[in-house]
């Protein structure tokens, strides 16, 4: 068929392209094995790719394989033979951004194309910069980022923003997050699409935490999980068949409203934001529950810290008021879950976020324990592995895979 053996280069060079991006730098020899290609082969594949400004030679050694030479095999077995020549991703072939937004800061950070962050910069909000508009504020962040890297905005391809709550498709307002002031405006897409010179994308925060998962850790392979996000607010992200789902309005996994035992009924929750499961586990409540079982010494700080910081000092003690602080809010945690359990059936449960994670393996199995006495399923409980920056790490694996995408398929099917 015409074009096949291109189409089948094409398929090839983009192969390599992944395995390049998994393995870090290898041989031509180390390359063709992983492919199944033979060493000419994988030879003409590397060459086309260094014409296309995809991958460069990076020195010789370090992948345990040697090409064929004077005096050598060229098999890979360790015989007698030069050093091998190895060949890497080049990081300067795309760039892309992403930005964290809370209420306190928007955070911006730049990654080259193998997801090495290669410049980062934060700006403070809205204490600070309490009348500074939104756009102001993301263009700032991004520049001084983009900076930080010693690139221009020009050289970003892409930028995926991270916010609470979630853009209603149909409307293009912020909706679920009443907390982040300035990021409400019907006009504030098209602002910000004005003032951007790349295509920008945005996606919840706890999304971004459950990508990063995906992408990086706990919940790699893993195509069917809940990831449970407590750090300012308490939500979810619920991942099914590989693909995030976010809703009809992208209020999927808004979990904190959730009614569950324990906590009075509120109605019209989205206008008094409180009530629900935030009210039975949310990280607020952790410092209240430590001062009702007269915890001495409660560390000072916005309440996520604290949290943080009692629960991780709960886990380490286990004993007394510290015990009983830990199961109750274990309790609470794993009442809420059996909800989500009892309707999604996840082969997998993340939990991240500071007041989670900070519990470590005495609070993981706790809830573990508590969900087992709650729910007919049993998913398996893991602990977030993405701890720096999970939202931000996130925002930039988005977009990355949309980049590689455009930058590998562009140039390998030329």
């Amino acid at each position: 068929m015409a074009g096949t053996p291109r189409v089948l280069r094409a398929m090839n060079d983009r192969a390599a392209l992944d395995l390049l991006l998994e393995h870090g730098p290898l041989s031509r020899t180390r390359l063709g094995r992983l492919t199944g290609l033979s060493k000419p082969t994988a030879s003409q594949l590397l060459a086309r790719l260094e014409a296309a400004g995809l991958v460069v030679a990076t020195g010789t050694g370090g992948d345990g394989a040697r090409d064929g030479g004077p005096g050598g095999s060229g098999s890979g077995t360790g015989r007698p033979g030069p050093n091998a020549q190895l060949y890497a991703v080049d990081p300067t072939a795309a760039y892309v951004a992403g930005l964290d937004v809370t209420p306190e800061r928007v955070l911006a950070a730049v990654a080259d194309i193998t997801g090495r962050t290669v410049g980062e910069h934060a700006v403070p909000t809205p204490g600070r910069h309490p009348g500074e508009p939104v756009v102001r504020q993301v263009t700032t962040a991004l520049d001084g980022a983009v900076k930080a890297a010693g690139l221009t905005r020009s050289d970003v391809r892409r930028l995926v923003i991270g916010t609470p709550g979630a853009f209603d498709p149909t409307t293009g307002r912020l909706r679920y997050a009443s907390h982040l002031p300035g990021w409400h405006s019907p006009a504030l897409l098209d602002e910000l699409a004005a003032a951007l010179p790349m295509p920008v994308e945005y996606e919840n925060d706890v999304n971004l935490a459950a990508l990063a998962e995906q992408r990086l850790g706990a919940a790699k392979g893993h195509d069917d999980f809940v990831l449970l996000w407590n750090e300012g607010g308490l939500g979810a992200a619920v991942v099914l068949g590989g693909r995030l789902h976010r809703g009809f309005t992208g209020g999927a996994g808004e979990v904190g409203f959730l009614p569950v035992p324990g906590v009075p009924l509120v109605r019209h929750v989205t206008k008094a934001n409180s009530g629900g499961f935030q009210e039975l586990a949310g990280s607020q409540i952790i410092p209240r529950l430590a001062r009702e079982l007269g915890i001495p010494d409660l560390p000072e700080g916005p309440y996520a810290e604290v949290a943080a910081a009692l629960v991780a000092r709960a886990a380490e003690i286990d004993s007394g008021p510290h015990r009983q602080l830990l199961a109750t809010y274990a309790t609470g945690v794993a009442t809420g879950l059996a909800s989500l359990v009892s309707v999604l059936d996840p082969e997998l449960i993340v939990l991240s976020g500071s007041a989670l994670v900070s519990g470590g393996e005495p609070l993981r199995a706790l809830v573990e324990a508590e969900l087992g006495e709650l729910a007919a399923a049993r998913p398996r409980l893991v602990l977030g592995a993405v701890r720096e920056q999970p939202v931000l790490r996130g925002a930039l694996e988005s977009a990355l895979a949309t980049t590689r995408d455009e930058v590998f398929d562009t140039l390998t099917l030329r």
